[in-house]
């Protein structure tokens, strides 16, 4: 049995390391591309950028593990199918159950490993990612910015900026409009013509320098109507926006599962909803085994498919995973409708992939 499963392990490990590879450096082209400009036009120095590079990958690696798992499952074992050695093992006497249970195993440590890749990894990648991403803002605040785009990422304000031209020395920004809106009255809106950015990264701000525009000023008799008055020269002091973080200074997707339980016990405990905090714990604990569900429906799909082309393995791969995606999406549905509870809700594509799994394999085994 030991040549068994070293004979499985070698048919399904390379195709696996081949597909998380490629996966990932899928997933990576567009933010490279994305990286690549902050160097070239925003003149963000490459250290930040490399460490941002870094920091996606943790994430990107909870998606590409999984899928490569089922990519190298469906080659695997589609090849051994075509060339009639299933069959072959299986007229020596030994059943699909053996067969399998070396890649069952390859797919459940790979779930078990992923277990501290979702509650450690990803959360402090998250968490070092947006600390950078504040940093690179206050000291390059370009970068922060993108044309053509509401830019919401300042606390208070919404940006929204026609053209930004970037030069040697200084970026120029032409036509801004500055929305700030307000609990008890209308929008209060600030229009100039061009403007330019100055760094504070010691006071955590961003001062925005307008030019030639009108201003919206309340009136101090009646906060809810406004004066419109024209400026040559206007300042305005924008603070990067953490209002989505709780009070340990972490957003839901920088906590481990510990302190998701933690807070959510907190918040129960003051009558607060903590729906979101469950879920993600839940969520985090359900993709882990998603390689041991892919794995279970996998290794039936390919013996019964009989093909050995690597082509059909990966088409067939990306089909799965997005019928596993929409499993999960379906069952959240579920869950906001307190159709079912959170916790099944998140194992629910799962559930369904195993439960198809194991039904395949038992005409797979009676064939």
């Amino acid at each position: 049995m030991r040549i068994l499963r070293n004979y499985i392990l070698k048919e399904i490990t390379p195709p696996f390391i081949l597909a998380l590879v490629v996966i990932t450096f899928s997933f990576l082209v567009g933010n490279i591309v994305k990286l690549a400009d902050f160097v070239i036009n925003k003149g963000v120095e490459l250290h930040y950028v490399w460490e941002l590079f870094i920091y996606l990958i943790p994430r990107l690696l909870t998606f590409a593990i999984p899928m490569g798992v089922l990519t190298a499952i469906l080659i695997g074992f589609g090849r051994l199918s075509s060339d009639n050695e299933i069959i072959a093992m299986r007229a020596t006497g030994i059943n699909i159950y053996a067969i399998s249970m070396p890649a069952i195993v390859f797919g459940l440590f790979l779930s078990v490993l992923s277990i501290p890749l979702h509650d450690r990894i990803v959360p402090v990648a998250h968490y070092k990612a947006r600390m950078l991403i504040k940093e690179v803002g206050l000291r390059h605040p370009a970068a922060y910015l993108e044309a053509g785009t509401f830019i919401k990422g300042f606390k208070d304000y919404i940006l929204f900026i026609h053209d930004i031209k970037y030069g040697k020395d200084t970026t120029e920004f032409k036509n801004i409009r500055i929305y700030q809106p307000q609990k008890d009255g209308p929008t209060r809106t600030v229009v100039a013509k061009s403007g330019e950015l100055v760094s504070m990264p010691d006071k955590n701000t961003i001062r925005l320098k307008l030019i030639e525009g009108t201003s919206e000023e309340p009136n101090p008799t009646n906060p809810k109507h406004f004066y419109k008055l024209n400026f040559k020269e206007y300042y305005i002091s924008l603070t990067l926006d953490d209002s989505t973080m709780d009070e340990s200074g972490k957003k839901t997707k920088e906590m481990n599962f510990d302190e998701l339980l933690k807070v959510a016990n907190e918040l129960e405990e003051k009558s607060i909803d903590p729906t979101p905090l469950v879920r993600r714990f839940h969520r985090g604990i359900a993709s882990s085994f998603a390689s041991f569900a892919f794995v279970l429906i996998g290794i039936p799909l390919a013996i019964g498919t009989r093909r050995s082309e690597k082509s059909i393995g990966i088409g067939l791969a990306f089909v799965l995973a997005t019928v596993y995606w929409l499993l999960l999406a379906f069952g959240q549905i579920l869950a906001t409708k307190d159709i079912i509870p959170i916790w099944l809700a998140m194992w629910f594509a799962n559930i369904v992939l195993i439960f198809v799994g194991i039904i395949l394999t038992y005409f797979t085994v009676r064939r």
